[in-house]
């Protein structure tokens, strides 16, 4: 199982490639809360999301191909595939579902990645990226269910302990579940991680209720970034071991806690980069007393004209 030694490479093997985020202190009144909060900046990341962290230490782990490396994404894993691959000078392809936002799209694309839009979801993305790498002999970068994905995303907790050792709890919006996985096996018992979907994703909560990996449904406010049919086989027994609470939030609450970001703060994120915090916001998690709360700002790869949808 993933441990901190495998961080602590990954982390030296993609530092000089990534950008060390900062940690935002901000007190309970600004946002209304009862505890303060330390905000991990991942949304300032290269591409927007922290996504660019496992994509790296997947690709300079690995024996580089000469077709080069192919992935399939709701946006932002794309995004920082493509971007991974144009600083090492190999080609890529990225696979997103048709219901993929237009914004993230051009994103891909603008990082010189060949795009492929198929299928409604990323599941059948997925399956026709696996297809077409088996034809090309594309090294596949998967989005979240890899040790080495799962190792890069680690370095994000890696750096927020660094930063904010008083932190006793975590809050951590899950997809497929590369963030959390990595997050967790850093952390392990050091700090309570907690694991937060909307609704209409819930595939980490139906897991641990199931005792191991179900399709789960997919749909929503966040689903373009949260929207995994099913957490990764790899990150499973990690949040089995160390994930101390996995909660789920209304879109409703999702986008209050959006605003409420914006508004008081005039920090932007997608959805999914608001949804760890719609936990606190609506009560969906209660820290206990003494508390020291970190939530992970992890995507801000949105349209800032619209507020209803990403």
């Amino acid at each position: 199982m993933l441990g901190r030694d495998q961080i602590e490479a990954a982390a030296e093997r993609i530092a000089s490639r990534v950008r060390r985020t900062p940690v935002l202190r901000v007190t309970g009144v600004e946002l209304g809360l009862t505890v303060p909060v330390a905000f991990k900046m991942e949304f300032l990341q290269h591409t927007g999301s922290f996504k660019p962290r496992g994509a790296f230490n997947r690709m300079l782990a690995a024996s580089l191909p000469a077709a080069g490396v192919i992935a399939a994404s709701g946006g932002n894993h794309g995004a920082a595939v493509a971007y991974a691959a144009q600083a090492l000078g190999v080609p890529a392809e990225v696979y997103v579902p048709t219901t993929a936002p237009a914004a993230k799209v051009a994103r891909i694309a603008g990082y010189g990645a060949r795009v492929v839009q198929i299928g409604a979801s990323y599941n059948e993305a997925m399956l026709a990226s696996q297809a077409r790498a088996g034809e090309s002999g594309a090294l596949e970068v998967h989005a979240y269910d890899h040790p080495d994905v799962l190792a890069g995303q680690g370095t994000v907790a890696r750096e927020v302990e660094q930063d904010a050792p008083e932190l006793t709890h975590v809050l951590v919006a899950t997809g497929g579940g590369g963030l959390i996985g990595g997050i967790a096996a850093w952390y392990a018992d050091r700090a309570m991680v907690v694991s937060v979907e909307p609704e209409g994703c819930p595939a980490l909560h139906e897991a641990l209720a199931a005792g191991h990996p179900v399709a789960a449904p997919v749909g929503g406010i966040a689903a373009d970034s949260l929207g995994a049919r099913q957490v990764g086989a790899a990150m499973f027994p990690l949040a089995q071991a160390h994930v101390r609470q996995a909660v789920l939030v209304r879109d409703a609450a999702i986008l209050a806690a959006r605003r409420l970001l914006w508004e008081r703060l005039r920090i932007l994120v997608e959805p999914g980069g608001a949804t760890a915090l719609a936990a606190l916001t609506s009560g969906a998690f209660s820290p206990p007393p003494g508390a020291s709360v970190g939530v992970i700002l992890c995507g801000a790869n949105t349209d800032p004209g619209k507020w209803e949808h990403p």
